[in-house]
């Protein structure tokens, strides 16, 4: 099914064993804010390097497995069917930053990311500027061979365990005053505190602090690209990490269709199993219809990407499957909650967890809404057959 090579099945399977060795211990994550056990969290890391599942993403010569965008695809969907975090084990790091890393920031950076001995954070988003990040108010001034950053960011993911992080400010000087650029600031720097880390509905280890830069000082050298080509390092960004949340909501649904069946076909009410009653019936049939038409669409545009399709046919079709596939793992979890009825509520149960998890998945990189509006605007472009 879904002419998958040999290649592309052994990497799958290898990312579904790590993710099948984790779900035992989800309950205990949850009822730990979510994190594992210390030696169970430095097995599965270990593990995940051995098998290959760390920087699927990046070229070979630095040091990643040059996965095709859909083997990238086939893990993220794997490992999305754990709750609680799991799938940040298996790391992605920037797939922009290898054609503009400097030889300094490949060695200071990039390839200790890619070997998972550093990790990054974005700090991107402002209380004032989520979607639209052109709305950024954070600045970035050059002063002879340093650049002056300042600047509150919300929501600055994974924060509490990155070794440095990307810093997307407006510059306020010079030949591109007014225009975007990213920098990379070590962490911890002086002039890096943490406002407050809010409690979200998710129980992971990645918390999503509200970060300020104060008068942060960064050598010129940690300018990624040109100055003015920060928000295209942003969109690049955007556009590979709406296909693995797509990915992920496909594997979070694939799971609880699993679950909910084999619950449904065992619960017994009225003398018989409930799978036996229509309104149950429709419910399951409804969600693995809807998984099927996910799985189909993310696949299919994941070889877009490895065929080389055209960027703007790549963006809009990101924003369709990120859409689509969050959309309906959301519909998928609240069915399963009512397929499980009181345990669905049960924070022990699976159901409920990915209940509350998935939730975020229409609203971060780039909410429902936005995806509506890049999809309908490249559909008025280019017409439904480039599209579909």
């Amino acid at each position: 099914m879904y002419h998958l090579s040999d290649e592309d099945l052994a990497v799958q399977a290898r990312a579904r064993a790590l993710v099948d060795e984790l779900i035992p211990h989800e309950e205990a994550a949850e009822l730990n804010g979510g994190e594992l056990p210390k030696e169970v969290a430095a097995a599965a890391r270990e593990k995940a390097r051995s098998a290959g599942l760390l920087a699927t993403n990046m070229p070979r010569e630095l040091g990643g497995q040059g996965c095709t965008m859909l083997q990238q695809v086939l893990v993220q969907e794997q490992v999305g069917r754990g709750t609680n975090g799991v799938a940040w084990m298996v790391s992605t790091p920037p797939q922009w930053w290898p054609e503009v890393a400097t030889p300094y920031q490949l060695e200071r950076w990039l390839r200790p990311t890619v070997a998972g001995e550093k990790s990054e954070c974005y700090a991107i988003t402002e209380e004032g500027a989520g979607s639209d990040v052109d709305a950024i108010q954070a600045t970035a001034r050059r002063e002879g061979d340093e650049y002056v950053l300042d600047g509150v960011k919300w929501h600055v993911t994974s924060f509490n365990d990155a070794d440095y992080a990307f810093f997307e400010a407006r510059l306020v000087a010079g030949e591109h005053a007014g225009e975007h650029a990213m920098l990379v600031v070590d962490l911890p720097s002086p002039g890096v505190r943490v406002v407050r880390t809010p409690a979200y509905s998710h129980n992971i280890p990645h918390h999503h602090p509200i970060v300020a830069f104060e008068g942060v000082r960064v050598p010129a050298s940690h300018l990624v690209g040109d100055e003015g080509g920060g928000m295209s390092f942003a969109y690049e960004w955007f556009r590979f990490e709406r296909f693995m949340v797509a990915a992920r909501c496909v594997g979070a649904a694939g799971r609880l269709v699993e679950e909910a069946t084999g619950f449904a076909a065992g619960r017994v009410a009225y003398g018989k199993p409930i799978s036996e009653y229509q309104l149950i019936q429709a419910m399951l049939a409804d969600s693995v219809t809807e998984l099927f038409a996910a799985r189909s669409m993310l696949y299919e545009a994941a070889r877009g990407v490895d065929e080389g399709r055209d960027k703007k046919i790549q963006h809009a079709q990101a924003s369709m499957v990120k859409l689509y596939c969050s959309e309906m793992a959301n519909r998928v979890a609240d069915r399963a909650v009512q397929v499980f009825g009181g345990r669905g509520y049960m924070r022990e149960n699976v159901a409920e967890r990915f209940f509350r998890e998935l939730r975020v998945e229409r609203i971060w990189e780039g909410t429902s809404e936005i995806q509506r509006l890049i999809i309908a605007g490249q559909l008025a472009k280019r017409g439904a057959a480039a599209l579909a």
